[in-house]
């Protein structure tokens, strides 16, 4: 089974191919087998990167508001979305560890490995960000220094959740924990569960 190092290789691979273009339009051209975990975790990575970028222009002060709302909606979307891969992702871990059997004295994880990298391929995401800031020529030495310094932390985050993820993954695949799945049950884009729309059919 794939590690957390490889994982890592994987969302920093998909990081370098989007930012060549930085194209929030840019159609992804995975270069994994499809229904794979590595096309998988590619997809994900590829729409956190998108919704950054999205993330950053809806925050423009002179935005017009009708610009906002459709920034607005599209988030909405990619998160949406975003939620969607990682229970892909879910789904492609429970079909590797279905015939475990958890020891009797397993312990119940509050994390399943899917939500672990959708974690992981954002902090990477904050990595590269951060290493832009920290090597700005236009900016001053002390904001350099300041994200030098965030830039740190943010590495030995990374080291310390590629360590968890793979011990998670050792753990669950011998039974020592157990990962219950459940899936996020998003209200607010359902139609029969929202009340702003489905009260406007009633109307």
């Amino acid at each position: 089974m794939e590690n957390a190092s490889h994982f890592n290789e994987v969302f920093n691979s998909c990081i370098a191919d989007y930012q060549r273009h930085a194209d929030i339009e840019r159609v992804p051209e995975n270069p994994f087998q499809k229904a794979t975990l590595d096309y998988a975790l590619y997809q994900k990575n590829w729409i956190d990167n998108v919704q950054w970028d999205l993330e950053d222009l809806i925050r423009d002060p002179e935005i017009l508001p009708g610009k906002a709302l459709d920034l607005k909606r599209r988030i909405d979307r990619s998160n949406q979305n975003r939620t969607d891969m990682v229970e892909q992702i879910d789904d492609l871990f429970e079909s590797r560890f279905h015939d475990t059997v958890p020891r009797p004295d397993a312990r119940l994880n509050t994390e399943s490995v899917a939500w672990a990298l959708d974690r992981l391929s954002i902090l990477l995401l904050k990595i590269h960000h951060m290493g832009i800031q920290a090597g700005r020529e236009d900016a001053d030495d002390a904001h350099r220094t300041r994200c030098r310094r965030k830039l740190e932390i943010l590495e030995q985050q990374r080291l310390d959740l590629l360590q968890a993820i793979d011990e998670l993954i050792e753990d669950v695949a011998s039974g020592r924990r157990i990962v219950k799945v459940y899936r996020q049950m998003k209200m607010y884009n359902d139609p029969s569960l929202n009340p702003i729309y489905y009260s406007k059919k009633q109307g």
